[in-house]
């Protein structure tokens, strides 16, 4: 299906549903080149909604590493899964439920991505920090503004190191009947870190 081993896999290759989001293409490739993964490792994708960053992650960790996707919505796990068949990728395991609550159970990650959360993420990149390997990296998008502040004071009092923002605003390009016009996306903040 991707024939590819760098990340950028275009959204119209993911199966999609109304109601769940993506993480669109090009935030997700600056997402991934910020968690700097590698063949082998455990990676957790919380909130993983239509599964892009699962199938991309699941990618370059190799058949050696496993990702963890989890998501509170059926429709968003349903759809990871059949993302994952459709990328053909066997070494990620889908989880339906409440990270808050699930975390805790999981084996020690290399990486873990956190997107949407219902409003839950400070709670869960506290949980995060004791799942997470020394050196390991923390990788989480978020779009309000309220959301930024209360992480970046969790990640302030928590042992996490090389604390990067990005902002990133994308355009892209649209026909129209007379010519080419560039349409803008909503602004992502890319908070990434790593864990001392």
């Amino acid at each position: 299906m991707w024939n590819y081993k760098t990340p950028g896999i275009p959204d119209e290759h993911f199966e999609r549903a109304e109601k769940v989001p993506i993480t669109k293409e090009e935030v997700r490739t600056i997402q991934l080149s910020k968690a700097r993964l590698k063949p082998g490792q455990i990676v957790y994708d919380i909130g993983c909604g239509s599964g892009s960053i699962s199938v991309e992650a699941g990618i370059q960790i190799e058949s050696t590493g496993k990702v963890l996707a989890i998501d509170y919505d059926e429709n968003a796990v349903e759809l990871t899964k059949k993302n994952l068949k459709k990328f053909n990728l066997s070494n990620v395991s889908v989880l339906f439920g409440n990270a808050k609550e699930k975390i805790s159970d999981l084996e020690i990650a290399d990486v873990i991505f956190i997107g949407g959360t219902g409003g839950d993420t400070s709670d869960i990149v506290k949980l995060s920090e004791n799942k997470l390997k020394t050196g390991g990296r923390i990788v989480i998008g978020i779009i309000l503004i309220e959301t930024l502040y209360s992480v970046l004071q969790i990640l302030d009092t928590l042992k996490f190191d090389s604390i990067d923002i990005t902002q990133v605003t994308i355009s892209k390009s649209r026909k129209t009947t007379t010519g080419t016009m560039m349409l803008a996306r909503n602004p992502v903040t890319i908070i990434s870190a790593t864990k001392v």
